[in-house]
């Protein structure tokens, strides 16, 4: 997909409504009308969008405060289109209150909301949740608040590097968010490196792009942190300054974030990521919408942080080398694929769905966060091993 130049409009206004539930916290929201053209994903099959985004900042308990950063998307081609492009936009010279007024009655007149969900919300959930699990002789710094708002705000932040102003960036990290597990393992064994699985690709007459690369992105961001821990150990043991090293191992946390949430959808681990492909005894839908109405509005919509804690599994810590446990994570994902296209079938999906398919979106979602929590804690374990400097290794 050739890379887009984008223009938009954007503009403000603020109001403070509470209390909202049982919450009783004061949401301040900032709305932003854009047009532009959408970034092109792994599915290289997203129109271009109208959309409204819907910040929000405020107090909320440590737990289960609403996530930031929602936007719901109104599009001229689809009414399940996938999230827009949300980059850098220009200001129109608008009334704020008229303006406002006017989007808020167009919108919800032409359009139900649709929430920007797994890219957004469900990522922030399954960050918001490993960080809130880590048990307590996980460092201080990770389980701070502050640390647990970043790295929260971080969950969806792969994402934001699909805008078409950066197309060398989409091109080199898009196939870091999935693996087709069915074209992968025709070649054999994967192998733990990187670029020995794409030396296999290449021999085979593929391209790694379109097979996808997501566990060895996961075991090299998961690798980062654990040396950026291993240097918070030597200079807290030395009495130096931790706090950049922190901020980094925070990052790290976040980044990492992403890709474990991204491999506990069913459809980031398969050929029929958007659409049954192949023998159909079933009547599977081969429509290229499952993808989006399963991770978007479904979740945004149904999908909240207590269902998720109260699926959360044991502490398992990882012993040595992350990438066999993880690749088997992703197989663990992968068996879910039909139970998806069953769900679709059935409408499950559509509106509120069905107590099992809300239930099933939940667990996928604690999957990922119980995962994110193991991978972060085997980090901290592992940093703590002894190791040659980079120099000394030469």
């Amino acid at each position: 997909m050739a890379a887009q130049t984008t223009r938009g409009c954007a503009f403000q206004c603020a109001a403070e409504l509470g209390p909202f539930g049982s919450l009783g916290s004061l949401w301040s929201f900032t709305l932003r009308l854009f047009v532009g053209a959408a970034t092109p994903n792994y599915a290289s099959r997203i129109p271009p969008v109208i959309g409204l985004a819907l910040e929000k900042s405020t107090r909320h308990p440590p737990l289960f405060r609403p996530q930031s950063g929602l936007s719901y998307i109104v599009s001229p081609h689809s009414p399940n289109a996938p999230p827009p492009y949300t980059g850098s936009m220009e200001r129109t010279i608008l009334n704020p209150r008229h303006a406002c007024l006017l989007l808020i009655l167009g919108f919800f007149t032409v359009h139900p909301p649709l929430a920007h969900a797994w890219g957004d919300e469900g990522h922030c959930i399954i960050n918001r949740l490993a960080i809130f699990n880590l048990p307590s002789d996980a460092p201080a710094f990770l389980r701070s608040e502050a640390a647990i708002r970043e790295i929260e705000y971080l969950g969806p932040e792969p994402d934001r590097w699909r805008s078409p102003s950066e197309p060398e960036l989409v091109d080199a990290q898009a196939p870091e968010h999935f693996i087709d597990l069915e074209l992968a393992d025709a070649l054999g064994p994967l192998p733990h490196r990187r670029f020995d699985f794409e030396a296999k690709v290449f021999a085979a007459g593929e391209r790694p792009e379109k097979i996808g690369l997501q566990p060895w992105q996961t075991t090299e961001v998961w690798e980062r942190l654990k040396a950026a821990l291993r240097a918070y150990r030597h200079l807290a043991a030395s009495g130096q300054d931790t706090a950049p090293v922190e901020q980094a191992a925070i990052f790290y946390a976040g980044w990492l974030g992403h890709y474990v949430g991204d491999g506990s959808q069913p459809l980031h681990t398969t050929i029929r990521y958007n659409g049954w492909v192949g023998a159909n005894p079933n009547g599977y839908t081969t429509a290229h919408q499952i993808h989006w109405e399963f991770e978007g509005p479904f979740i945004g919509a149904n999908i909240h942080p207590p269902q998720v804690q109260a699926l959360i599994a044991p502490l398992q810590p990882i012993q040595g080398d992350v990438f066999d446990p993880y690749v088997a994570y992703l197989r663990q994902s992968a068996t879910q694929v039909e139970q998806v296209y069953m769900f679709e079938k059935s409408g499950g999906f559509t509106g509120a769905g069905s107590a099992q398919s809300r239930d099933f979106a939940a667990e996928r979602l604690a999957a990922g966060a119980s995962m994110l929590r193991d991978l972060i804690y085997s980090a901290w374990l592992q940093s703590a091993i002894p190791v040659k400097s980079p120099w000394e290794a030469q």
